[in-house]
């Protein structure tokens, strides 16, 4: 596992954007996994502004969703596909039938988790895979105690991640579902490349479990240390916790420009 401490959101999001940029150069119509929530908007906005400037062409690539909340319409303003709507597609010019996503309104649930399953699959798989942390160190919304090995499912939220998204729901946590459709921890890490982003103080302690601390479910996220290419990028903030920081920050002082993330 790499980990890059970057002054700030907006330095992370350009050297993510820039990484994806590279990735689409190589591969044109790579298989982009991309997450919600308000981290990783810096990355989109700079990814947004290097299409619009014509220094990368984004028209062939393939947009994948990590999760989705149970049953609000694919319309309500707060659904995962809405927000990666306007957040992703809309500025980045990605044609709707480019964007796979798993189906929250789906009356067989599981039906619709296996077919998701086998989109994910037929598309060759992921290449490069967008992750936020939760303060308590869940990823996608596999939630502690998720098994290492799990695959796309339904899943109940905790009382926590419930509270910290309610601020996307007025600040009512009574709307917040209770269910979600989210790519499973095994899932995740068959992507080629996973890149996670987290920003700010209440994150360091996620941040430090994940990356310094032993693999186990209660951390979900600390199973990126199974991958083969997974990149953690942190603000300041974020890496409050880290013993190792001072180290971190030598790597990757001293790494070779051509190796990028």
């Amino acid at each position: 596992m790499e980990v890059v401490i970057v002054p700030d959101a907006a330095a992370g999001g350009e050297l993510i954007a820039e990484a994806m940029a590279g990735l689409l150069r190589r591969t044109p119509d790579a298989v982009l996994g991309v997450a919600t929530g308000s981290t990783p908007l810096p990355i989109y906005q700079a990814l947004t502004a290097k299409v619009r400037s014509g220094a990368v062409d984004i028209a062939r690539a393939r947009i994948a969703q990590l999760d989705e909340y149970v049953g609000l319409p694919a319309d309500h303003p707060e659904s995962y596909r809405s927000v990666l709507r306007r957040e992703v597609l809309e500025p980045l010019g990605i044609a709707p039938d480019a964007f796979m996503g798993p189906d929250g309104t789906a009356e067989d649930v599981p039906g619709a988790c296996a077919a998701y399953e086998r989109a994910l699959a037929e598309a060759g798989g992921v290449d490069l895979q967008l992750l936020g942390i939760g303060t308590d160190g869940h990823i996608g919304f596999n939630e502690p105690c998720s098994s290492l090995a799990s695959r796309t499912r339904i899943k109940t939220l905790t009382e926590q991640t419930r509270i910290d998204n309610a601020r996307f729901f007025d600040g009512d946590i009574a709307q917040v579902p209770h269910h979600v459709i989210t790519q499973g921890i095994g899932t995740i890490l068959e992507a080629r490349h996973l890149v996670l982003l987290a920003t700010g103080e209440g994150k360091a302690d996620a941040v430090a479990a994940t990356v310094e601390g032993p693999v186990a479910a209660v951390c979900p996220a600390s199973a990126l240390q199974l991958h083969p290419h997974a990149t953690v990028v942190v603000d300041e903030a974020a890496a409050a916790k880290l013993k190792l920081a001072d180290y971190f920050r030598h790597t990757y002082a001293d790494k070779p420009d051509w190796q990028g993330i």
